[in-house]
Parts: structure tokens; sequence; C-alpha cells
């Protein structure tokens, strides 16, 4: 009986090995299988302050919203990463490229030359004119009417460049703030007279505002329009061009577009 029983024991103990080298195998398989399917996480930066390119509407959330943030995602996805965006002053954007703390930035960046020398650009992917708002009952309708006046701009932007470019025929002086939503501020509190926001943007404000009033300014034919930015001699950038040129070729780009502006491009 005590012969029968070592030798059932001795069986069980080999079975329990046996499953515990099996188990082991496939443990191995299993986690080696994971991390060939993870996907890179790059690190996106914009200015979550410039509807509807990106920002956080407080009613629905705190996410950062936007068609930079849906094209970002879409362009990800094409080139298998997978994005994390936050939140920076736009002025602070190109800095965090340099400094390699971020991958990349949509934030409806114009590649300017002086900016091309720190960071590279993707094609672009939307042109847009600049409109000059002002408050309703003291309504600016020509660039002469600046004449004397005080303008704002966001800090860094391409903006602040057409204005330093106006102030050469016109008198005026130029403020600048950290935020869109700043220009906005100073302009109903007075501070200043006018600003200078992209048109896409500032008739949003206009539509929800019914004191601020703008006229546009038609952009030059060779207005460079938005674009990524990503570190010097980035990676990223053939990679990302590639998809960008697949999106505008099978349609989806112009869907985003209307998704987000109503229209088309």
């Amino acid at each position: 009986m005590k012969k029968l029983s070592l030798f059932i024991i001795s069986l069980l103990v080999v079975g329990l090995l046996a499953a515990c080298g099996t188990s082991t195998d496939d443990g191995k398989g299993s986690t080696s299988g994971s991390e060939s399917e993870d996907k890179k996480v790059l690190k996106m930066a914009t200015s979550a302050d410039y509807p509807p390119f990106e920002y956080i509407d407080t009613a629905k959330g705190s996410d950062i919203i936007g068609f930079d943030i849906d094209l970002a995602n879409a362009l990800a996805e094409k080139t298998g990463y997978e994005i994390e965006v936050q939140d920076m002053d736009f002025n602070s954007l190109i800095p965090a490229l340099q400094a390699k703390q971020i991958d990349i930035v949509l934030s409806g960046m114009t590649p300017t030359p002086e900016r091309e020398e720190n960071v590279d650009f993707s094609d672009i992917y939307y042109t847009a004119n600049h409109m000059i708002i002002s408050l309703k009952d003291k309504e600016i309708k020509s660039l002469e009417e600046l004449e004397g006046k005080t303008i704002g701009v966001q800090l860094g932007s391409i903006q602040e460049e057409k204005a330093t470019e106006i102030s050469e025929q016109v008198d005026l002086k130029i403020e600048n703030r950290n935020k869109i939503s700043d220009l906005i501020q100073e302009l109903k509190s007075g501070r200043i007279d006018a600003a200078i926001i992209e048109d896409l943007v500032a008739n949003g404000y206009i539509e929800k505002d019914k004191d601020l009033a703008g006229f546009t300014l038609n952009a030059p034919e060779d207005e460079a329009g938005s674009a990524i930015a990503f570190q010097k001699d980035s990676k990223y950038t053939e990679e990302f061009n590639e998809a960008l040129n697949e999106m505008k070729e099978n349609g989806e780009l112009e869907d985003l577009v209307s998704k987000w502006f109503g229209g088309e491009e």
C-alpha cells in the first residue's frame, strides 16, 4: 500500500513539474508578443486656446479637442504611433522641441524661415487668412484706421510678424499676450483697440460674442499656412509627410476640414 501511494505521489509531482514548465514557456511567449505589438508613444504639444484647431470645451470635459488633435491621431494611427497631448503656451512650443521635451507640435504653426532654423516642418496641411477684430461699437474697418491705435497679437505667432509688417505702413503700438483668450479680454477691457487673429479662430469668437466685429486681410499667394513641427533632423518628419499626403489624396484631410471648419480646403 505504501509503495502504491509513493508511486501515485511521484506521478503527481512529475505532472506538476511538467505543467509548471509549460506555463513558464507560454508566459514568456505571451510577454514577447505583447511587447512587439506595443505602439511607441509620441509626446505632442499644442497651445489649446485656438479653436477650432485645439481647445478645451469645458462644458464637455477637460480633454483637448480640435482639428489638429484629430489630424495628429489620424497620422499617428497610419504611422504606427500613439499620441500623448499636452498644453503649453505657444511661445514655449519650439523651445520644448529644441530641448527634446516633446516629439512633435501641432498648433496651427506657420513654418517661417526663422522657425525653420531651429526645427523641421512637415508639408502644409491648412492655409488660412489673418483677421483684424475690434469691438463693434468702435469698429475698425481698414488698416488706415489702425493709425495711432494699439493692436494685440499672440506671443510667438505669425500674427506677431504680421503686426510688425503692418506697423511699417501705419503708426501703431503692438502688444503681445500668451493666449488668444487673453487678447479678447484685453480688447473688451479697452486695453487694446484691435487684435490680429487667424480668420477661422477669430470667426469663432465673433459668432459667440456679438460685441466683436472684424475684417479679413487677404493672404499673399505665397503665405505658408500651417504645418507640423518636429525636432531638427527628426525621423518622424518623412513618416508623417507620407501619411499626410495619403490623407490629402484619399480625401481624409478634406473630411476633417469639413468637420471642423464647415467647408472645404
